[in-house]
């Protein structure tokens, strides 16, 4: 024991020495020393035997940091509050995001188990192939990349932003051993050879509107869709099958003023042959639907849901 360790409390000066700061607030001496070497807990005097002695307002220091360590808090982040370089209520804040992240991973984790756990032998090794390629928790990464590559060259950014914004669904906090199995198939999907890329030409097996040479003009038509998209989703919301009007109408001139052409009648029947055969991307929307399906309630209509409504409805009208 160091000479310091001991003391019988106040001295002479009044200040409180270290074995009495510590008995004082039920912690050991050595958690007394480690405060105050990391400068979380300032000396108040030296003896003159060089013994460590505190004012009376360190106990209350002490106090406080304990509470702070209480709640994981690192030793810097403490001293910060201490010294008020930081608010308190942002700390909280920030510890809460943390664990918020923690928990979500462990969820993750849990339903990842479960859906290896309870699925037949047979296959586990392809589930455990899928799941094991995802992080924890899981990144939207990979769908993001998957869209930035899919779109056409040389597309401004916010719209490509926008574009990227609604496509990549946000992945529940707390899910179910299906959603878990559905976004790492969504995962391989779009970790795979994006359709079309590494094609000379930029490939055959990608809409007409990303070909160069077609006369469309892809930011128009992408930074329109949204809206069409969400007019028809309010359909889909309403259980309403496909038919012509505001959002027929207006997916149609979005079209239309991607093309620089006039909507009507012969313009929409050769929208819907050209629609009719472009390649699609059902299997990337069937999975986003069943990763973002909750678990009570009807699902959210995704982009994907929204544009087979919309050509269901063109191809009814023509």
């Amino acid at each position: 024991m160091r000479a310091e360790d001991s003391g019988a409390g106040f001295g002479p000066d009044g200040l409180w020495s270290i074995g009495r700061l510590a008995e004082e607030a039920g912690v050991t001496v050595k958690t007394v020393r480690f405060y105050s070497d990391q400068g979380l807990l300032p000396e108040a005097a030296r003896s003159g035997g060089g013994h460590r002695r505190y004012g009376p307002d360190a106990l209350d220091r002490l106090r406080l940091i304990r509470s702070l360590r209480a709640l994981d808090l690192p030793v810097a982040e403490v001293g910060r509050v201490l010294d008020g370089r930081d608010a308190l209520e942002d700390v909280v804040e920030g510890q809460l995001r943390e664990v918020g992240t923690r928990l979500t991973a462990l969820r993750w984790r849990e339903a990842a188990l479960r859906l290896l756990h309870d699925c037949a032998p047979e296959e586990r090794a392809e589930r455990l192939r899928l799941v094991g390629a995802l992080g924890t928790p899981p990144s939207t990464a990979a769908l993001a990349r998957f869209w930035r590559r899919w779109l056409p060259a040389r597309m401004p950014a916010r719209v490509v932003s926008t574009v990227v914004e609604q496509a990549v669904p946000r992945l529940p906090d707390d899910p179910s051993p299906a959603q878990v199995l559905a976004f790492a198939r969504l995962h391989a999907f779009v970790s795979g050879p994006c359709p079309g890329l590494g094609h000379p030409e930029r490939g055959r097996d990608q809409p007409e509107v990303h070909l160069p040479g077609k006369g469309y003009r892809p930011a128009v038509l992408y930074e329109g869709l949204p809206e069409a998209f969400e007019l028809a989703a309010a359909q889909l919301r309403a259980g309403r099958s496909p038919h012509g009007g505001e959002a027929l109408d207006c997916f149609v001139a979005v079209h239309a003023a991607a093309l620089n052409a006039r909507d009507s009648a012969d313009f929409r029947r050769g929208l819907h042959r050209m629609l009719a055969a472009e390649p699609r991307l059902d299997r990337y929307w069937q999975l986003t639907a069943e990763v973002t399906r909750p678990r009570t309630g009807p699902p959210e209509p995704t982009p994907g849901a929204a544009d087979d409504w919309l050509r269901a409805a063109l191809k009814a009208a023509v």
